[in-house]
């Protein structure tokens, strides 16, 4: 009937999947790329709401993302893909998640009809939580404005929350990807309200059932938004093991014709399982420096050793042991 239970919460993949007593319900929809502090605050006030009406809630997400299908050359790289984005939407408090297939079919809809055949037909929605920016229906022509006009049509509610700001930052995904693109860890940190990083696997080649006997991994090709090049304190849970961390992300170019690649070297390492299918969780805590292409090999290990001085410093201020379900 459903997807499989991601944190207990029922993840629905179509409409049909949705069950006819599903409704009433309340509602927030959106991309939630990365699940930043705003998209948290209105899920958790859509949860909220739910409960306060004995009602359930509804987080109504896209896959793919909107702007891969309609303008796939200039579309940003994703800050969490789906699998992320359904476990941390979940741990909001709401009580499904909807992902409706985006395609060229579903970005012909209206956002009339939208409104009438998703949200009232079907789910029965009482309530709608929704940021300022909000855009919807076929070329985003409609916003909360009209939204709050089929409201008032079809019998339900619309909460409009403002932007919120941390440390003076206007939290967005696209402030976030801004901050990740910069290398400015600390500031994505912020406005997401966990450390940024990036779950995938070991480079290919190793293969099944090896031991890792050297302190540095490499990570296999990543598709989504990585930091600036550069070098980076790192953490990398391996599995269930974590694992402090200096990672350089870019092209190496010190060793000519290498080319781009994540390497993490683990610095307080011990021997452990890894196959090419391990499960790795990369988490970038601070940027160290800019690439550089050194002299000599000599000088580029006389930089190493530097770096892994300041990530030792780091680490014994920071004392803080890898988050392994962040996104």
């Amino acid at each position: 009937m459903t997807d499989k239970m991601i944190a207990t919460v029922p993840v629905y993949r179509s409409l049909a999947q949705i069950p006819a007593d599903f409704g009433p319900c309340i509602a927030a929809i959106g991309n939630f790329d990365g699940v930043h502090r705003g998209h948290q605050q209105i899920l958790k006030a859509a949860a909220s709401e739910a409960r306060e009406r004995r009602m359930r809630s509804v987080a109504i997400t896209f896959d793919p993302h909107p702007a891969q299908v309609l303008y796939p050359e200039v579309a940003p790289k994703l800050l969490t893909f789906l699998p992320q984005r359904i476990d941390l939407i979940a741990r909001t408090g709401v009580d499904a998640i909807l992902v409706l297939q985006f395609n060229a079919q579903l970005s012909r809809v209206t956002a009339e009809d939208f409104v009438r055949e998703i949200l009232v037909s079907r789910l029965a929605v009482r309530g709608v939580h929704e940021g300022a920016n909000f855009r919807f229906g076929h070329g985003a022509k409609a916003g909360v404005n009209e939204l709050r006009v089929f409201g008032e049509e079809f019998g339900f509610s619309v909460h409009v929350h403002q932007a919120v700001r941390v440390h003076g930052l206007v939290v967005s995904s696209s402030a976030v990807r801004s901050a990740i693109a910069a290398g400015e860890m600390r500031r994505a940190r912020f406005m997401l309200g966990r450390g940024f990083g990036v779950h995938s696997h070991p480079a290919s080649g190793r293969g099944i059932g090896t031991r890792l006997l050297v302190p540095t991994v490499n990570l296999a090709p990543y598709h989504g938004l990585l930091p600036a090049f550069g070098v980076y304190v790192s953490q990398l849970a391996v599995g269930d093991r974590c694992f402090q961390g200096v990672t350089n992300v870019g092209n190496r170019p010190t060793f000519e014709g290498i080319g781009f690649g994540i390497e993490t070297h683990i610095l307080n390492f011990e021997p452990v399982d890894l196959a090419d299918g391990t499960p790795l969780y990369l988490e970038f805590l601070l940027r160290l420096r800019g690439e550089v292409q050194w002299p000599s090999t000599e000088a580029l290990r006389a930089q190493i050793l530097k770096d892994v001085a300041r990530a030792h410093r780091y680490f014994r201020l920071a004392h803080r042991p890898i988050s392994k379900n962040s996104a």
